[in-house]
């Protein structure tokens, strides 16, 4: 399932905070409670590249049945970084809907 770290700022008192989520939802003001507001950035965690001790990485992709949490799964370990971030495109695209 596609996963978002919501980046927000309160119209209100100007708190900002960061939410993680499915979507690029609205959502409430943890120091105020003002509600209903947008995300002013996101950035797309449903993959990642982890680099290891050994010097191989190892990538991630959020499971696409994920509920309440991301759920990452491994899709492969690899020894080459050129070879890490194809597999990680195609991770991203793994996390995604059908």
């Amino acid at each position: 399932m596609a996963w978002y770290n919501n980046e927000y700022k309160c119209s209100h008192c100007a708190t900002v905070w960061y939410d993680e989520w499915s979507c690029k939802c609205d959502d409430e003001c943890p120091h105020c409670g003002a509600r209903d507001h947008s995300p002013i950035g996101s950035d797309d965690i449903s993959a990642f590249t982890q680099k290891n001790s050994d010097g191989s990485h190892s990538i991630y992709y959020s499971s696409p049945d994920a509920g309440h949490n991301p759920n990452y799964i491994l899709l492969a370990t690899v020894t080459s970084k050129i070879l890490a971030k194809l597999i990680e495109k195609v991770a991203f695209n793994l996390a995604k809907p059908i």
